[in-house]
């Protein structure tokens, strides 16, 4: 299903106002509902590396098992059967993108080292398929209200969790940057993977620590309230936020807004409508 009209996307990305260049790299195929963000890390611009090749992969391994033209489901693993094929198509892309990645690292002097964290995106038959690594981030704004959706897999949440910290707390932390997850460091990774029922209406935010670091989760919300009908202004507007409170990081959002139901299938009236859309 072409999902074109069904789903709009729109994506942004800024160096900021410090760094020379831009580790975060992302991409998005309208059509197949399938969008990925990864904010790269390592010397010798190895970040830029990590992130732009696990974002290519990814990506092109999501096209080829949307149009049907991939090996992968019949490369899954058996320890996953008891998920929706979807999401583990979606943690098995993610862990071949970590083993190449730390590949690279591992053959290439320059890039040894390097890693990236990722989100990753699925939209399909009224659902959305999400996988993460690390501390980029997506939420969920429904009913006027944002909600993250992704756990951070970093030092800070983990004090969260315990009890440590309280949320606003952990903002103000020196070791908030500090990720217990990369894709690419080591020979395996712990892949999170969840689904969520989609609504139309709902508009889903996936960002780098260059945004949320930057810009509070309340005024985040804000935006949404008063933009989310535009998705150009919502994201440049998260942008310009992130830069004006000193844009210390790279920023980038990725935006995707349900117009309305996409079942799978839509029977044979539905089909034909397709056909002319």
């Amino acid at each position: 299903m072409n999902l074109k009209g069904y789903v709009d996307f729109i994506a942004q990305t800024d160096v900021g106002q410090v760094r020379d260049h831009n580790e975060d790299y992302l991409k998005c195929v309208e059509p197949l509902g399938v969008a990925v963000l990864a904010d790269g890390m390592g010397g010798m611009n190895a970040g830029e590396v990590a992130s732009s090749m696990s974002v290519h992969l990814m990506v092109d391994e999501l096209v080829g098992y949307r149009e049907g033209t991939s090996e992968l489901v019949g490369e899954l693993s058996d320890d996953t059967v008891d998920m929706p094929t979807d999401l583990r198509i979606v943690k098995h892309v993610i862990e071949k993108a970590n083993s190449a990645v730390f590949h690279v690292s591992q053959t290439q002097p320059q890039c040894r080292g390097m890693g990236t964290t990722v989100v990753v995106s699925l939209f399909y038959d009224n659902k959305i398929f999400v996988g993460h690594i690390g501390d980029s981030r997506m939420y969920r704004f429904r009913d006027n209200r944002l909600e993250q959706i992704t756990k951070d897999h970093s030092f800070v949440q983990e004090l969260i969790d315990r009890g440590v910290y309280t949320k606003e707390e952990a903002r103000e932390s020196t070791k908030k940057n500090v990720v217990t997850r990369a894709l690419g460091v080591a020979p395996t990774v712990e892949v999170e993977v969840h689904e969520h029922k989609a609504r139309p209406g709902d508009i889903y935010l996936m960002c780098s620590d260059g945004l949320t670091d930057l810009v509070a989760d309340k005024d985040i919300e804000t935006t949404f309230r008063e933009l989310g009908k535009n998705l150009s202004e919502t994201a440049g507007h998260l942008v310009n936020l992130a830069n004006a409170s000193g844009g210390k990081d790279n920023i980038s959002v990725v935006l995707a807004r349900v117009n309305k139901p996409y079942p799978a299938n839509g029977g044979v009236f539905r089909r034909i409508i397709n056909w002319f859309e």
